[in-house]
């Protein structure tokens, strides 16, 4: 059957919606579990890159989940044969997306930088959010915590520092591997304080879906399972998730 066609417009819709749905259920909808009839099987689980891993923290898990298209950033040492790419060149790609942006800013610092170097703070996020970034996910440290909360720009670092290097923009939308997940520009990106996970945008519609039906279960096993202190029935109203 041919995948219905959805507008940018429609898609936006989408992803707003999926807002209301937090990040592990977008991974149980995509590939966690299938064998559900609620999962897409998008990925071997086990062996896919999908999602990310436990490298990361949330900054500021009171904003919930933001869903939007991957734009990705590379930042390295300021290499003196190299100076193509600046800032504005990640501001440009961020631009010329019609939609929610889940930035992705990986680092490819020296081993002795990779911990200390600060990939964002105030000035960027303030001119990241002008454009329409609702997530920012980087692989090195976060900094000026508290001047960007009130920007409500979802966060996930691996932790925070006070400062930075030189640093310098080595490539702009290209395929990124950081934190576990393979990410490519113009996928869609879901995540909240428990990670986050990745999908083909021309999922979407069967990723909201799916979600839909897939809260309405959980609901109604969680509410058998509140009847019950019987260890045998709490664990026939489980099977086919855990033996």
């Amino acid at each position: 059957m041919e995948r219905e066609k959805l507008t940018v417009e429609e898609e936006i819709k989408i992803m707003k919606e999926l807002e209301a749905f937090d990040t592990p259920t977008i991974t149980n909808v995509v590939a966690t579990y299938p064998a559900m009839n609620s999962c897409l099987g998008l990925y071997n689980p086990q062996q896919a890159n999908w999602y990310t891993d436990n490298h990361l923290r949330c900054l500021y898990p009171e904003l919930g989940p933001r869903c939007g298209y991957a734009v990705t950033a590379v930042y390295g040492m300021v290499d003196p044969a190299f100076k193509r790419l600046e800032f504005k060149d990640i501001l440009l790609e961020i631009a010329e997306t019609e939609g929610p942006v889940i930035l992705l800013l990986k680092e490819n610092f020296s081993e002795k930088m990779k911990s200390r170097n600060a990939l964002i703070g105030g000035n960027m996020m303030t001119a990241f959010k002008q454009l329409g970034v609702v997530g920012v996910i980087g692989d090195a440290p976060a900094r000026d915590i508290d001047e960007m909360r009130p920007m409500k720009v979802q966060c996930m670092f691996p932790g925070t520092v006070a400062g930075h290097g030189t640093a310098a923009v080595e490539a702009v939308n290209v395929p990124v591997s950081m934190c576990g997940m393979d990410v490519a520009p113009m996928e869609v990106v879901h995540m909240d304080e428990s990670g986050a996970v990745k999908f083909p945008r021309k999922y979407l519609k069967e990723v909201l879906e799916n979600a839909r039906r897939l809260r309405k279960f959980d609901d109604e096993r969680m509410a058998k399972m509140r009847q019950t202190t019987d260890p045998f029935e709490l664990a026939d109203i489980m099977k086919g998730i855990y033996k």
